[in-house]
Order: structure tokens, then sequence, then C-alpha cells
């Protein structure tokens, strides 16, 4: 493998800038993390390609719909000016990312991330059209003809199927999936969602397909900054040297001290199994996603020679190094760099879903109309008009009443009453009054504008603005 810099360092005359990629064949493995992989793999699809086809209300359960900004999350109906909750939920996020990281190193990484989801299910394919690792080492130095060419055919086949089902599902939260596969079928796709459907199956098929770890490595940010979440406590993919050192093969029945080796046979299923093909003996690379695939191959190789398992193991520097047993690391998981970040954490999520669960269903903007700041109407009265932009965030119809306050004798002209429908916004002009008497000082005044349902006064919003009388 040409790394950046070896010819110059070789005598030769120039240095590549970049590492060629060598092609990675993971094996196949079975054992405990495999099992809770395949879990993420199936809860986590389970959920995206599920969601598109729930009902609430006669409408999808979650449907972000732009052209009319609206964006429904079950009961809830969300609008451009409720940004605040998307900034929430992504701060909420990122802490998460950061406990996880501190607690147990890349979990998102090796469990639950879109790339390694799908690269897993591509894999599983792979494996089922070509076989495993040493089969398809073959194919791939197999001179081209007819079975290889049948062979990567199909696989390509199933491979554009889900990425290209995947981009559908993906603009099926854009557009109501029963509307989308309508409009597929009588070839009436309009020009974003055939770009957005063909843009994300590419970017599944590509990334998951070919890239792979490319994009853990080289393209992901994440691999670059995880080492500042990490300290001596965090658990982490862990090769025991000081059990396993000096590796080397010996025959099975044979007590490795008396040959003076340790436990690790050398066998480099550990590597063969990697999907990012470093060597965990090695030590920690940030190369390592944390799938725990290693894990399960050495557990595996430890029972057939009858050693005990763990030689490749979650645990923590100063586990390693001071032997500690699982009730004491556990016990580091309480530090105070963990109970800091589960404080904010659930702090930030409870105040997000009170917020949500008590927001009021109903908002109010109120513009001032500018070409006319007063003026002088029938009876001496003054007049200003006002543009009120209604948005009733229930899904049923709502008639609602306005009136204003702040000034004596103010109140509003025009129709206090207006229905509007259901999730839908509504603009109204509203004229607003006060008597030729009023005892308000000539400039801008203080008013403020009350909304209320007509059949449920607790759902009421209140709006200041100024009113202008002229001097």
């Amino acid at each position: 493998m040409t790394r950046p810099g070896k010819a110059a360092a070789q005598g030769g005359g120039s240095a590549d800038l970049y590492e060629i990629r060598r092609k990675i064949y993971p094996r196949a493995v079975t054992g405990l993390f495999a099992r809770w992989r395949w879990a993420t793999v199936w809860v986590t699809q389970l959920v995206f390609y599920g969601l598109p086809w729930l009902s609430w209300n006669d409408r999808p359960a979650i449907l972000f719909d732009l052209i009319n900004r609206r964006f429904y999350l079950f009961g809830v109906v969300l609008y451009p000016q409720d940004f605040i909750y998307l900034t929430a939920l992504l701060v909420i996020s990122a802490l998460a990312l950061f406990l996880f990281t501190a607690v147990a190193g890349r979990l998102w990484c090796g469990y639950a991330c879109p790339q390694t989801v799908y690269t897993e299910i591509f894999m599983w394919i792979e494996r089922k059209v070509e076989g495993d690792r040493p089969a398809r080492m073959r194919l791939d130095r197999e001179a081209p003809g007819l079975r290889k060419l049948r062979i990567k055919a199909t696989k390509h086949a199933l491979w554009l199927a889900i990425a290209l089902w995947t981009g559908v599902t993906f603009v099926g939260y854009f557009t109501p999936i029963d509307v989308l596969l309508a409009k597929i079928a009588a070839f009436g796709l309009g020009p974003w969602e055939t770009f957005w459907i063909l843009f994300y199956g590419f970017a599944t098929w590509g990334n998951a397909g070919f890239m792979r770890e490319q994009v853990c490595i080289y393209m992901c940010p994440y691999a670059r900054f995880q080492s500042a979440m990490f300290d001596r406590d965090t658990m982490i993919i862990t090769y025991d040297g000081a059990r396993g050192e000096p590796r080397g093969p010996r025959p099975r029945k044979t007590d490795p001290k008396v040959l003076g080796l340790g436990d690790c046979v050398n066998c480099g299923l550990c590597v063969e199994v990697c999907p990012t093909g470093i060597d965990i003996r090695d030590g920690l690379q940030y190369q390592c996603i944390g799938c725990a695939a290693c894990v399960d191959a050495c557990d595996k190789v430890m029972d057939r020679v009858g050693y005990p398992k763990g030689l490749i193991r979650y645990d923590t520097e100063n586990g390693l190094a001071g032997g500690w047993s699982r009730a004491q690391l556990f016990r580091r998981v309480r530090r105070p760099r963990v109970l800091v970040y589960s404080a904010i954490l659930l702090a930030l999520t409870v105040a997000l879903f009170v917020h949500l669960a008590l927001r009021t269903p109903l908002k109010v903007d109120v513009i001032r109309d500018r070409g006319t700041l007063g003026r002088e109407v029938e009876n001496g009265q003054i007049e200003n008009v006002y543009r009120l932009m209604l948005i009733n965030g229930a899904e049923t119809p709502r008639t609602l009443r306005i009136t204003v306050g702040g000034i004596d004798s103010i109140a509003v002209a025009s129709d206090s009453q207006v229905t509007v429908g259901a999730a839908e916004a509504h603009a109204i002009a509203v004229r607003v009054r006060i008597a030729r008497d009023h005892r308000a000082r000539p400039g801008m005044n203080a008013i403020e504008f009350t909304v209320t349902a007509a059949d449920d006064d607790s759902v009421s919003v209140r709006e200041k603005s100024t009113f202008y009388v002229p001097r």
C-alpha cells in the first residue's frame, strides 16, 4: 500500500500526495456485536422506510411540505417561525453524540450511522451474490467473461434497486408517498423530485457500494475530532497486548507459555473482518469505527483454541493498564464529564418536549400599513391600518376574535372575527380607531392586539404594536 512520501523515503524521485486505495474484502462474521449491528440495521430501516406510509388525521404522519411551508410531525404542525425547535433538536443530537462518544467511543459510527447501515446491507447482498471474502477476491482476479458479467450485473441491479427505493423514500418525506408513486407510475414526476430521487439513490449506491471506508476515513469530519471527546476512561475497542504478545502460530494443544508465546495466534481474522482494513493490534487508530467485528472474530478463535475470550474487547486505557474488572469500568462511567453531558442533555430534551406540549397552536404577526401612518376619518376619529397574519396550527378550522387595547377608546373598526382553515395561514387587513376626545399623545403609542379562539379562550395570543396619532 503506497503511503504519502514513501517513494521519496526509498530514494524515488517523487512522493505520492495521496494514498492509493487498496480494495478491502471484509470477511463475514457472526457474534454478539454482529447481532447488535443487524438489530440497529432493522430498527433504523423500519423507521426510515416505514414512516412515510403512516397516516395521521388523513395525512402523512411526517411530511415536510416545503411548498406550503408547513411541517407535520404526527399531531404537531410547525411553520418556518418554529425554526427554534429544529435548532434545539440539532443541539440535543450533538450532545447525545458527545455523551455516547465519551462513554463508549464511536457507537454511532459502528452501529447506527447511515454509511455503516447501508454498507452492511450492500455487503450482505455482495456476499450472497459473489460469496465470502475468498470467493470475491477470486472473482475480481478472474478474466472478464459472461459468468463474471452475470454475477456483477446481478449484484449491481440489486444495489440499484435498494438505492433508488431509498431515494423514493427520502422524497416521500416531502411529497406524500402515495402521490409520489402515482406520479412515478404515470411518468409525471416534477424536476426537483426526479433530481432528488436520482441524487439520493446515486449517493447511496456510490457510498455504500464503492466508497465505503473512504467516506469514514476521508470525508467524515467525525473521525478527525473524535479524539477530543475521548479520555482514558472512554470504552474503546482494544487489544490486550500484555496478554497477546508475543504473537505467533502454535499447535492447538500446546501450552503457549512453553513456547514463550502470548494468546494471539496471529490468524489475521481481526484484520480480515475489519470494514476499514486496519489491524487493531497496532493500537487505537482514527480509522476504527468501533463496529467490534474484530471482537467477534477474535472471541471465536479463542473459543476454538481453548483460551479465555476478551483478547480484543471493549475496554478503557485506564482499565487495560490497571487490569480493572467490568464493575470497575462501569463505575468510571459516572465521571464528571458524563454526568455534565447527561444533565444538560436531559434538561434540553425535557424543555423541548414541554415547550412543544404547551405551545399555543396559534401564531399572529402584526404589520403596520406604512403607506398611511395615521389619518383622520369621520367624526374626527384617528385611524391606523394593520395587516394581521393569522396562522392556525390546529388541524381543525378555527374562528378567531380580534380585539385591541392600550389606549382609552381604542377599538377595531373593521370585521373583528375571522375564520381560518385547518393548518392554514390567513392575512387580514384590520382598521383600528380612537375617538376624537382621545387622551393619546401625538406620535407613536403602544398598543396590543389580542387574538382569541371563539371556541376556546385558552387559545389566545397577544402581539404588541404601535398606534400613530398625527401632530
